[in-house]
């Protein structure tokens, strides 16, 4: 039997299509034809998620070749009456291989699409952008919103020459007030060693040492005064600022998109164009939104900030106005009741310098 269908297999031939398909199959080519689709079925021993699942094979989990006795496949006739049915495991594999391809592939045109947008989105702005530079694009302008805008960013140049001045006030009378502690600690060294001029000596100590501590305490109402008015600039000032640059570039984006469908209405109406055009009404529609919630936004910031600065600066500069006049007319007591009417905690002598602990 076997030489049978070896010797037929030998001198039969097959007919080739135009396509290089193979014709119609004799009985003999389609047992062939079986055994080629067993071997496409069975697992690829290539494979290493395959064959290293629960085998203790060699490292990498690939079983050489050579190590594999027998025919490489047999004839099975109960696999033939099974329909063909795929081996156990192996569907569900193909089905979870098939849903992270499909996650990834969506996971990639995500991006893909995100990345697209962004790059029309910065073309037209950027395009919007030489327009309004060189005159030749128009521009949404909100004059009154505008000029509140100018105001803040001088507001804040001015505040922050104040910050600068005030913290290089704090540091050179703070160096007077350390030679003032030093000039009163010789003195008294002095007047224990000159019995002669003991008195002299003692009354310069006293009064150094009393100008040190008025100093110590003019120094906590500045350095409270520098505190807030570094709050008020660099956190609530620059938070409204940054909800204004969101603003602008909301404003550009508008203006943007406002641009693109004005051309686009003056051009033809063909269905291609009405469609293209219908994209940009609703790309319109968008930033319009996201630039009147934005302008809110900013209206709103702006309005609470003039409230907050007003009030903050009205404690800061007469703490500041108090403190300076009582040291400057030698007023100690009204220099203390200055510091607690406004509630300024002194740090301890040595408060600043490192624990031994920390020094370790």
């Amino acid at each position: 039997m076997a030489d049978n269908i070896m010797s037929k297999a030998a001198t039969m031939e097959i007919p080739i299509n135009s396509n290089g398909d193979t014709g119609t199959l004799t009985e003999d080519d389609s047992l062939e034809q079986d055994l080629q689709q067993v071997m496409v079925s069975g697992p690829n021993l290539n494979e290493t998620s395959i064959v290293s699942g629960g085998y203790g094979g060699p490292a990498g989990g690939i079983i050489p070749t050579s190590s594999i006795k027998g025919p490489g496949v047999r004839y099975n006739p109960e696999y033939l009456d099974r329909g063909w049915a795929p081996a156990p495991g192996l569907g569900s594999l193909n089905h979870n291989t098939n849903s992270t391809e499909e996650v990834s592939r969506g996971v990639a045109v995500e991006k893909l699409d995100s990345v697209k947008k962004w790059g029309i989105n910065t073309y037209k702005c950027t395009k919007q952008m030489f327009s309004e530079k060189f005159g030749r694009g128009s521009r949404t302008v909100d004059l009154e919103l505008e000029a509140q805008i100018d105001v803040l960013r001088d507001t804040k140049s001015k505040y922050e020459n104040i910050l600068r001045l005030a913290t290089a006030l704090i540091t050179h009378f703070q160096s007077m007030v350390q030679t003032q502690q030093a000039l009163g600690d010789t003195f008294t060294d002095l007047s224990q060693k000159s019995p002669e001029l003991q008195d002299e000596f003692g009354y310069n100590a006293e009064t150094q040492k009393l100008l040190c501590k008025n100093g110590e305490a003019l120094l906590g109402a500045i350095n409270f005064f520098v505190s807030s008015i570094n709050t008020l600039v660099n956190k609530t000032m620059e938070d409204t600022l940054m909800t204004i640059r969101h603003y602008e570039n909301a404003r550009l984006e508008f203006d943007a998109y406002r641009s693109d469908l004005e051309e686009l209405s003056l051009g033809p109406r063909d269905a291609a164009a009405m469609v293209r055009i219908e994209m940009a009404q609703q790309e319109y529609h968008t930033h319009r939104e996201k630039y009147e919630r934005l302008r809110s936004d900013v209206s709103i910031k702006l309005k609470f900030l003039e409230e907050n600065k007003v009030k903050v600066m009205h404690k800061q500069l007469l703490l500041f106005h108090n403190a300076i006049s009582a040291y400057f007319a030698g007023n100690q007591q009204q220099l203390e009741q200055t510091l607690i009417q406004f509630n300024v905690k002194l740090k301890p002598p040595g408060s600043d310098k490192p624990s031994w602990l920390e020094e370790q």
